[in-house]
C-alpha cells in the first residue's frame, strides 16, 4: 500500500509496478495468482508474460498503469500480440496496450482488478517467444562442503521474491551472478555442466518455463567436493548446443558466511528517469557499460533512431558514448529518461543498486 504525494510517475522498487498519477492518491496492490483465474484452456491461447497484479485506487486518479513483462522486444517478438489480461467478476478480457516499452506495457485509464501482461499465441508451440529470464544460485550453509541450487526462471519478481522466501527457510545464501545476456525460449530444454567434476542431481537439464510462485519452482543441485580451485558453470541451449551461459565459482565466494538478506525487500516509491539522471550524470558517464544493448532497447522502444545511434557510437572514447547517449536522452524529454533508467535497472542492477545507496 502506497500514497503517492502529487501528480507525477513513480515505480515500486520490488514489484516493478509503475504509475502515472494526476493528483495525490493511495493505492493497494499485491500479486495475484495466473493459476487461480488462467484456466487451461485460456493458456492454449495466451503466453503468460509478466505477474498478476491485484490493484485497487481511487477511480480516475491514475492516468496510467506500467505492468511489467519479461517478453525480449529486441528479439524479434510480434509485438502485435501483446495485451493486458483483465480479470472482473470471474470473466476475461484482453486490452490492446497504449504503448509498449522494453520492459512494461502501458495501459492509459485503467479500470482496476487483476491486471497482468500477456502474448497471443499464434502457434501451437510454445518455442516462439524470446524471454528474458535470470540465473538464481543459493549456496546451502548448513549442507556438507558446497553445495549449491540453481534455478532457471523468467525475469518475474514475483517469481523470484518466492524462491529468495523459500531458500531462506533453508539457510541459504544468494550467490549474486549475471544471468543470460540472450533471450531464452519458453518450451526449450538447458543443459547445465562444469568444466571441473561436479555432481549434478537429480539430472542437468531444466526445462525453461512459468510457473506460478505458489508452486516450488524446478532447480537443480550442485554438489562440490573440492573447491580449491576455480570453477565454471555453463549452460546450453539443447536443440544446437549453443552456449547461452557461462560463470566462474571460486572458493573466495562460496564460503560457510552468515545468511544472506536475500528474501528481505524494502519498498520504495521513486519518481522515474529525470531525477535519478541529473543527480548521477557524472558517474553514468565514467560507469555505464557496454552501451551497444541500451542503445539498441532504445531503439526498439522508439527513443532513439538508427542516425542518432551512429552519433553516439562514433565517440571514440566510452566515456565520450555514455555522455554523448545521456545528453541525447536529457534532450528528448522525462519519457526518455525514464526509459533509460528502466533498462539500467534491468541490465545493470548493481550499478543502479550502488549510485542509490543513501549517501
Amino acid at each position: 500500500r502506497a500514497h503517492l504525494p502529487g501528480a507525477g510517475s513513480f515505480q515500486c522498487s520490488v514489484t516493478g509496478l509503475g504509475f502515472e498519477v494526476s493528483s495525490a492518491v493511495t493505492i493497494s496492490y499485491n500479486y495475484g495468482s495466473w493459476d487461480d483465474h488462467l484456466g487451461a484452456s485460456a493458456q492454449e491461447e495466451c503466453v503468460i508474460a509478466g505477474p498478476l497484479f491485484s490493484i485497487r485506487a481511487q477511480p480516475g486518479a491514475v492516468r496510467a498503469v506500467h505492468l511489467p513483462h519479461f517478453v525480449c522486444l529486441a528479439a524479434d517478438a510480434d509485438v502485435r500480440e501483446c495485451r493486458i489480461a483483465h480479470f472482473k467478476a470471474g470473466s476475461m478480457t484482453l486490452e490492446q496496450p497504449t504503448k509498449l516499452a522494453a520492459f512494461y506495457a502501458v495501459l492509459e485509464n485503467p479500470s482496476f482488478s487483476l491486471l497482468g501482461v500477456v502474448w497471443r499465441r499464434l502457434r501451437s508451440t510454445l518455442i516462439s517467444l524470446p524471454m528474458h529470464s535470470l540465473v538464481l544460485i543459493f549456496q546451502q550453509l548448513r549442507a556438507a562442503n558446497t553445495t549449491l541450487h540453481l534455478y532457471l526462471i523468467p525475469d518475474d519478481n514475483s517469481v523470484k521474491q518466492a524462491i529468495e522466501k523459500q531458500e531462506m527457510t533453508w539457510t541459504s545464501k544468494l550467490i549474486p551472478k549475471p544471468s543470460p545476456l540472450n533471450p531464452l525460449f519458453f518450451g526449450c530444454t538447458y543443459q547445465v555442466s562444469s568444466t571441473s567434476h561436479v555432481e549434478i542431481t537429480p539430472e542437468p537439464h531444466l526445462p525453461f518455463r512459468y510457473k506460478s510462485p505458489k508452486e516450488q519452482q524446478l532447480f537443480i543441485e550442485i554438489y562440490i567436493r573440492n573447491m580449491a580451485e576455480e570453477i565454471w558453470l555453463l549452460m546450453t541451449d539443447l536443440r544446437n548446443d549453443t552456449l547461452v551461459w557461462k560463470v566462474s565459482l571460486s572458493g573466495t565466494v562460496l564460503t560457510r558466511g552468515h545468511l544472506a538478506t536475500c528474501g528481505t525487500v524494502t519498498q520504495t516509491w521513486c519518481p522515474l528517469g529525470a531525477a535519478f539522471m541529473k543527480k548521477h550524470k557524472e558517474q553514468l558517464c565514467y560507469r555505464m557499460g557496454r552501451i551497444s544493448p541500451i542503445l539498441l532497447h532504445l531503439q526498439h522502444a522508439n527513443i532513439i533512431n538508427s542516425d542518432e545511434e551512429d552519433e553516439v557510437l562514433k565517440q571514440n572514447t566510452r566515456k565520450k558514448k555514455n555522455k554523448s547517449l545521456l545528453q541525447l536522452v536529457e534532450r528528448k524529454g522525462c519519457k526518455a529518461q525514464e526509459e533509460l533508467y528502466r533498462i539500467l535497472r534491468d541490465k545493470d542492477p548493481f550499478l543502479i543498486s550502488d549510485l542509490e545507496k543513501p549517501g
